[in-house]
């Protein structure tokens, strides 16, 4: 029999609270989970494994990483066991064209993973593997590798983004009164996707003072370059959580397939 493609993913996460909380973006996630096929792994990329060069998780047996600070105990004590898989990590290097040194035997599951998947996968029964975010390479260079994972949606592999089109910290609203700057550039991510026109969000940084607040720095930004590369001809753009949380960070997911 042969396995269906996956669908891709790309999900702005928000705040690690978003995990915990009885909420649209935790339910929209779960429903997502249910209407997948079951997929044999995950590869994620997500905002918060940043490296010099690009890496993959190796390890079997991967640790739940509270990588952010003053929240409550009930988030800093939430796990999520999910396997890894070192197959996974080989075949990803081999598409890549990467070394075996970059299997990393250190990095876990980062929040930018499990918030997501706590709530996709709640019982953790899904193997996932984390794709690094190089920072020596542009936007050009995130979106060319990320076209070399393609056979892995044809072979069970669940491929997911986790970031935000949005996410500037430094400008947040305490009132939710949304940044006109912020609304400008969520928009215009939208209808780039919708007309198929990549080329704006891959050169990103030139898009003028809305794109450049938007993504300020622009490790949330760019998972979602990896999940446009990974679109296919005649796959139609679902949105999903379009919303704004706390004036700056877009809560807007993407899913094609």
């Amino acid at each position: 029999m042969s396995t269906p493609r996956m669908p891709i993913l790309f999900a702005g996460h928000g705040s690690p609270m978003n995990a915990i909380e009885d909420n649209e973006y935790g339910k929209t996630w779960n429903s997502l989970g249910k209407a997948f096929p079951r997929p044999k792994a995950i590869l994620c990329i997500s905002a918060h494994w940043e490296t010099t060069t690009t890496q993959v998780t190796g390890i079997a047996q991967p640790k739940t990483i509270h990588d952010f600070y003053g929240f409550p105990r009930e988030l800093n004590e939430l796990q999520y066991p999910a396997a890894g898989s070192p197959q996974l990590a080989q075949q990803v290097c081999q598409l890549l064209g990467l070394d075996q040194d970059k299997i990393d035997q250190r990095w876990g599951l980062d929040h930018g993973t499990w918030s997501v998947l706590v709530h996709m996968y709640p019982q953790a029964d899904v193997p996932v593997v984390q794709l690094s975010l190089a920072q020596t390479r542009d936007g050009q260079s995130h979106y060319n590798i990320a076209k070399g994972l393609a056979p892995l949606r044809d072979e069970g592999i669940l491929i997911m983004g986790s970031g935000n089109v949005v996410h500037n910290l430094g400008m947040l609203s305490m009132s939710g009164e949304i940044f006109p700057w912020a609304a400008e550039f969520d928009q215009k991510v939208k209808e780039c996707i919708e007309k198929n026109d990549h080329t704006p969000l891959i050169h990103f940084q030139e898009q003028g003072r809305a794109a450049l607040l938007a993504t300020n720095s622009a490790e949330h930004f760019l998972p979602l370059l990896y999940i446009l590369a990974l679109q296919q001809p005649g796959e139609k753009a679902k949105f999903y959580c379009e919303r704004m949380d706390l004036g700056s960070l877009s809560m807007r997911c993407v899913q094609f397939g």
